[in-house]
């Protein structure tokens, strides 16, 4: 009970000591992870750059580096009010707050971070994906496989669909080509890196 809940906060920080706890562990643990994901994508100054699932904003803070051209472009999704808060005052020179739909294929990059596993459906949120994006637009996304299957091993994720394989799947089924995973390391932390490029 108590480990499926952490599991929910994971998922869904709230304004709680709680969220206050795991917004200090993304801020903290993930740093090094978000940052190297934003890198990956291959953002280029006037790309239009989607996060899905930006927690803090970490990897918000290190893409909108990249968006030196006044046509570049970045948008965030979370579903977490609280992190969406926390970012929004992080990043308040560089992004309006505030969500709004996304129209057909006009983003070039999509980047995340830990956080397809607290999807709902993945072959409904890779479809989303895809939609949004730009033929050949770069999809890139990193998890610590070896320590989210330790947490799986402790009772975190019950009834998550956590391993990567799954997802490469999802992204497979809906509309993306030459799909793969990398071992990286970066100051000492180990990383998987999924590559995905949207079909034409």
């Amino acid at each position: 009970m108590l480990l499926d809940k952490v599991t929910e906060k994971f998922g869904h920080p709230t304004l709680s000591l709680t969220g206050w706890l795991v917004k200090k562990i993304l801020e903290n643990v993930h740093k090094t992870q978000e940052i190297n994901t934003a890198k990956l994508a291959q953002i280029q100054p006037d790309s239009t750059v989607l996060e899905v699932g930006f927690g803090p904003g970490l990897g918000l803070q290190e893409a909108v580096r990249y968006l030196t051209d006044s046509k570049g472009k970045l948008y965030g999704i979370d579903y977490s009010e609280y992190m969406h808060k926390v970012a929004s005052k992080r990043l308040q020179e560089q992004i309006t707050s505030g969500k709004i739909p996304l129209p057909d294929s006009i983003v070039d990059r999509v980047f995340h971070c830990n956080c397809f596993h607290y999807w709902p459906d993945l072959k409904k949120g890779s479809a989303e994906l895809r939609r949004v994006m730009k033929p050949e637009g770069l999809m890139v996304t990193t998890i610590r496989v070896n320590t989210v299957k330790k947490a799986v091993s402790f009772g975190l994720l019950r009834g998550k669909i956590w391993q990567p394989e799954i997802y490469m799947d999802a992204l497979q089924a809906t509309g993306f080509k030459g799909v793969h995973m990398k071992e990286m390391e970066d100051q000492g932390q180990k990383f998987n890196t999924i590559f995905a490029t949207a079909s034409k």
